[in-house]
């Protein structure tokens, strides 16, 4: 048992009552047979309390099944994991095997079905949000039985990104693909008017593409490429004069950048074209390294990716307004899924925001970007903060009906809710 504990970036204490950590499925089972509420809780870094409760906070990364907490398929490539994992530990034990996820998030360090259950990201035109490579999910529901849901089965698209609502996941399935390796080069300085008549091109440039800026700069801050390499092949050292970017007047860094301007890039993936493999370069941060520079706060709007232009354009007018309180903004696109409280129910751009720790000053200020963003139809992601009122985000999820349905369904007494979720599913 544990004491009551705060999340990651310390904005929020939670208000369980303990942390239980059960080394056995059995353990888990009794504990959700009970009367408490209970949430599952990962690595802790939301900045929203989609993950409270009053009740029993619940870690599963100690729990032995009776199987090896990263255990591969060979046959069919799915990986099966304990849901309590850091995807950065699943990466490297699937490198061993010469397999690979079809993506990473910016950070290595978060918990598989913590970024499962909320759409967690990375960036590519072509690649879906972590969930996309979801197959199959066992979960301890609130009567303590265990669950099983894989694709195809009616329930499933409701079940993976469902905010912890519906039990404690205990395993996920993900598909996987071979090994493949990157090369991460990095750009400054592509000017704005490039990037709104180009905008899929730039995106399109590389495997990934993230975008780094403070909304107030005359130019693009920062383009970070991930590149597929091929292995064995000999790999240019510098980004030629031919390069897209460079030809509509980006510049190649001459040295590693921190998304933050002014920190130390210790803390980053290799980059400057350096190749290596898939799990050591589509996340911006190390695994072995702890990245945040200090206390922080974070939101996010996905707007659907046809109105990107129109979203650049409105952020860039309220730069003077947010960039004070900015450490660093990230765009990165994401391909549709089939998820109901997917965010990408279509192509999107995410808008991120590193704030820094001014909880007042930054909730003062996300109005504005809404009042900008939610007409072209943004979706705020559920981990981060925000302001949108909660009857406009039900209203905005096709199949949040459905999704309340199940909820009740697998927790008839409300259990498994607490904080946002709670609020959510009341509306």
């Amino acid at each position: 048992m544990g004491a009551v504990t705060v999340n990651w970036a310390g904005n929020l204490t939670y208000s369980s009552q303990r942390v239980e950590r059960p080394e056995t499925l059995e353990q888990l089972q009794e504990l959700m047979a009970g009367t408490d509420p209970v949430r599952a809780l990962g690595s802790r870094h939301s900045f929203s309390d989609v993950a409270d409760t009053t009740g029993v906070h619940v870690e599963v990364d100690a729990i032995d099944d009776g199987r090896p907490p990263v255990e591969l398929d060979a046959a069919t490539g799915v990986v099966s994991v304990n849901g309590g994992l850091r995807h950065g530990v699943v990466a490297t034990a699937l490198q061993a095997s010469g397999r690979a996820l079809s993506n990473l998030a910016s950070l290595p360090h978060i918990s598989v079905a913590g970024a499962v259950a909320t759409a967690t990201h990375g960036s590519g035109n072509g690649n879906q949000c972590l969930a996309g490579d979801v197959v199959g999910l066992e979960l301890v529901t609130a009567s303590g039985d265990l669950l099983t849901l894989r694709r195809g089965d009616a329930d499933f698209p409701g079940a993976v990104v469902a905010l912890g609502a519906l039990g404690v996941v205990t395993r996920v399935e993900l598909a996987t693909r071979p090994t493949f390796d990157v090369r991460q080069d990095v750009l400054t300085g592509l000017p704005w008017d490039a990037l709104a008549e180009n905008l899929d091109a730039v995106t399109g440039s590389a495997y990934s593409v993230s975008l780094f800026t403070s909304w107030d700069e005359p130019t693009v801050r920062e383009v970070w490429r991930k590149a597929l390499a091929v292995p064995g092949e000999a790999t240019p050292a510098a980004v030629g004069p031919d390069d897209v970017l460079v030809a509509l007047g980006a510049k190649p860094a001459t040295g590693p950048h921190h998304p933050i301007p002014g920190v130390d890039p210790a803390a980053c993936t290799a980059q400057l074209g350096v190749p290596g493999p898939w799990h050591e370069r589509l996340p911006h941060f190390r695994l072995d390294f702890t990245p945040s520079v200090g206390d922080e706060l974070q939101s996010e709007y996905l707007v659907p990716r046809a109105r990107a232009v129109e979203a650049i354009e409105a952020l860039r007018r309220l730069g003077p307004v947010v960039a004070p309180l900015l450490l660093t903004s990230e765009i990165r696109t994401v391909a549709a899924d089939d998820l109901w409280l997917s965010p990408f129910d279509e192509d999107r751009i995410g808008f991120h925001f590193t704030w820094v720790a001014d909880g007042q000053a930054v909730r003062a200020v996300l109005p504005r970007l809404e009042d900008a963003l939610l007409p072209l139809g943004a979706r705020a992601h559920w981990g981060k903060l925000s302001t949108v009122p909660l009857a406009d985000v039900a209203a905005d999820y096709p199949r949040f009906a459905d999704f309340r349905k199940l909820a009740g369904h697998l927790d008839p007494a409300g259990r498994m809710r607490g904080g946002y979720v709670e609020r959510l599913l009341a509306v």
